[in-house]
């Protein structure tokens, strides 16, 4: 199988503090990866050891097949990237800033610069100065001046911040074509599920810098959706006995909803129903139900436990 990036036991230190731990993911050619976690998870400082602006403190990163070293520049020019904020010569146009780049990049396919204005759908705003711009504007900028040489690995961090719901569709679908229609690889950062998922055919989770779980969507919506809901009054000994006489581990206790929701695979109902009763802990109501994909996250990230 064809990988276009692969990092192997990925890590940072800052001052001391390692903000990025031990992160092994793998991004398949072609695929749209979404790599979702909070703020200040690591995310960032990942896309900036993968794009060479930062050296990583251990392991290693392979991109387009070769492992990334100090002279690992002629690489770069095959990727295309918004790391943070877009910083662009606010004085100058949106054309005259893709020039530039261009130039810089040693890309000089002169229909380019008009055909990607039209794909962020920025047309009307390409003589007017960026310093003119709203933010979403200059998201869209970005990711015009990201994917313009057509790059075959596009790493975009935080892509769709500040702009509307339409704005957001537009460039959902945008990521979609350059995907399916162009084969670009792209490795996309948020800590917002709903866009992720909507879009992405990998899902890396990573919280407080380590990489918790890595699976396809189409796994995680058939195996990991789906959980025991059960109601009892007494939470605190019924966790008791989740943890330590049934062994335990995933499950989440929501004492605002009145109930406790159980994540593991291999325990039947009948085994829970009995060790309750075994243990005086009376269950008002327990039954198998659908869980919602942003509560599976939500737990992933609360549990920050590793499940690659």
């Amino acid at each position: 199988m064809a990988y276009i990036l692969r990092t192997h036991q990925l890590t940072k230190v800052y001052r001391g503090e390692e903000v990025v731990s031990e992160v092994s993911m793998n991004i398949r050619r072609g695929e749209i990866y979404g790599f979702l976690g909070p703020n200040g998870a690591g995310k960032t400082t990942i896309m900036k050891m993968i794009t060479n602006l930062v050296k990583p403190s251990g392991g290693e990163i392979e991109i387009f097949e070769e492992k990334v070293k100090d002279t690992f520049y002629e690489q770069l020019k095959r990727m295309g990237s918004i790391i943070e904020y877009p910083i662009f010569y606010e004085k100058l146009t949106a054309r005259k800033n893709l020039e530039i780049h261009c130039e810089y990049m040693g890309y000089y396919d002169k229909k380019a610069i008009s055909e990607t204005l039209k794909l962020v759908n920025l047309v009307n705003a390409d003589n007017k100065s960026v310093k003119d711009f709203s933010l979403g504007m200059k998201q869209r900028l970005g990711i015009a001046r990201a994917i313009i040489t057509k790059p075959e690995f596009l790493i975009l961090d935080e892509p769709v911040n500040g702009l509307d719901p339409v704005g957001m569709h537009e460039i959902r679908d945008l990521f979609i074509k350059l995907s399916r229609q162009y084969g670009i690889t792209l490795l996309i950062s948020s800590h917002n599920l709903a866009e992720i998922e909507q879009i992405a055919d990998t899902i890396g989770v990573i919280s407080k810098g380590k990489l918790i779980k890595e699976a396809s969507m189409e796994e995680i919506r058939s195996t990991h959706t789906v959980h025991l809901e059960m109601s009892v009054k007494d939470y605190p000994k019924a966790a008791f006995v989740l943890e330590n006489e049934l062994k335990l581990h995933n499950f989440l206790v929501k004492e605002d909803k009145g109930i406790i929701q159980i994540y593991e695979d291999y325990i039947s109902q009948n085994d829970i129903i009995q060790s309750m009763n075994q243990n005086q802990v009376e269950i008002q109501s327990i039954h198998h139900k659908k869980q919602p994909l942003e509560d599976y996250f939500l737990q992933l990230i609360e549990g920050g436990q590793s499940n690659v």
